[in-house]
């Protein structure tokens, strides 16, 4: 009698990627099943990667140098088709020392005690967009008229981009980060976004202003440190990172925080929670879907799994947020958890640059809005709520709420 053959896992029998939501307020359901097991193969659009849903994993593999983030080499898992310009996520897709050579130049920006001081500037803005928003007519688009905005004048004012700019800024940013424009609308965005950015960063170098821009153009690329083509790169990384995530953890943040009975009230009345909400709301929601990728560079052994050299990783970070044997009830949010280890923001030598920016703009929003809209809720009209489902990063079309 002989053996039934052991048939090879073919790339049609692999569950695709990324996986859908069965419910918009939770990652996708099939996560928790996931975090039972080893990793597991998904088949994604150029082929197949690793799935690492565990916090452990994620966690181990965000500072293991046999995983690069390096979008050059073979078997990177490429969810976004950019044009083949080089350098052209910047220091995000480098590893080893020019990682850390660019990154460093960043960070002297977006530095604890350069947000602080940044703080007043952002508290005048969140006020400015609260009266606009008090005064306006209800029920009212929060997504449009404020999580939205307040970002892209923060980071808009921190590059000296001209305020005027700032509409035409995040119908780029979200055109390039769409999954559902063609490559053609991709691509002509992408474009106009560099050539706009080439233009300002030249204008910088012959007079230079207070801006971040042209502190890094004075600093780095006069003396010769900095190629242009490379601070070009790293404003438009800024400009798409500094208000796309943070626009959209904003919005889902107030939906929570109106969803749950009495959560909105509680704020008001105890406002040492702020700090903590947001590291709660940063865990739960978890936006980054589907971006946060490696490639491995050695064979390595993770979570069971023998994954091989130029195998693509794909760290699920809401997955990994949501693991119970961490954040136990980790389904719901809870403002009283220490959500401290959350990974919202990666972890290891690819941390997120602008992760004291992020926390003190929700932080400032959040306080502004409760203070100045008590009686907040939802609105009681057709699709209050929209979400953004086949993005980056995850979020809301709108918001509809009332007072």
């Amino acid at each position: 009698m002989t053996a039934t053959p052991v048939m090879p896992v073919t790339e049609a029998r692999l569950a695709a990627w990324p996986m859908p939501r069965t419910c918009p307020y939770a990652p996708p359901e099939a996560y928790a099943e996931l975090r039972k097991g080893a990793p597991v193969k998904v088949r994604i659009r150029t082929g197949e990667a690793w799935l690492v849903t565990r916090y452990a994993d994620v966690r181990a593999i965000l500072v293991d140098p046999r995983f690069s983030s390096d979008d050059t080499l073979p078997g990177f898992p490429v969810r976004i088709q950019l044009p083949p310009t080089p350098r052209v996520m910047s220091f995000t897709r480098m590893d080893g020392p020019e990682h850390g050579r660019l990154r460093r130049m960043a960070m002297t920006e977006f530095t604890a005690r350069r947000t602080r001081a940044l703080r007043p500037s952002v508290e005048l803005l969140v006020d400015r967009l609260a009266d606009e928003l008090e005064h306006g007519p209800r029920p009212a688009d929060l997504v449009a008229r404020f999580t939205v905005r307040l970002p892209s004048l923060v980071i808009a004012r921190m590059l000296g981009v001209p305020e005027e700019d700032e509409c035409d800024f995040t119908e780029l940013s979200q055109a390039v980060l769409s999954q559902d424009a063609t490559p053609a609308e991709i691509y002509g965005s992408f474009i106009e976004m560099t050539a706009y950015l080439d233009g300002l960063i030249r204008r910088k170098a012959e007079e230079p202003r207070d801006d971040l821009l042209s502190r890094l153009v004075t600093r780095y690329v006069a003396k010769g440190e900095l190629a242009h083509d490379d601070l070009v790169a790293m404003a438009r990384l800024f400009l798409v990172a500094g208000h796309e995530t943070t626009a959209h953890q904003l919005g889902l943040s107030v939906l929570s925080l109106l969803r749950e009975p009495g959560l909105w009230d509680r704020l008001r009345r105890e406002p040492d929670l702020f700090a903590p909400a947001v590291e709660e709301l940063l865990r739960y929601w978890s936006i980054t879907q589907d971006n946060q990728v490696r490639v491995a560079v050695d064979d390595a052994e993770i979570g069971g799994a023998r994954i091989e050299k130029g195998d693509g990783v794909i760290l699920a970070y809401p997955s990994a947020n949501h693991d119970e044997s961490v954040f136990p009830g980790g389904d719901r949010v809870d403002l009283d958890r220490d959500a401290s280890r959350h990974i919202a923001f990666g972890y290891g030598p690819h941390l997120c640059p602008g992760t004291s920016l992020a926390r003190m703009e929700l932080e400032v929003a959040l306080r502004a809005l409760v203070g100045r809209f008590p009686g907040l809720r939802l609105a009681d009209v057709p699709e209050a709520v929209s979400f953004r489902e086949n993005t980056i990063n995850y979020g809301l079309n709108s918001l509809f709420v009332t007072w």
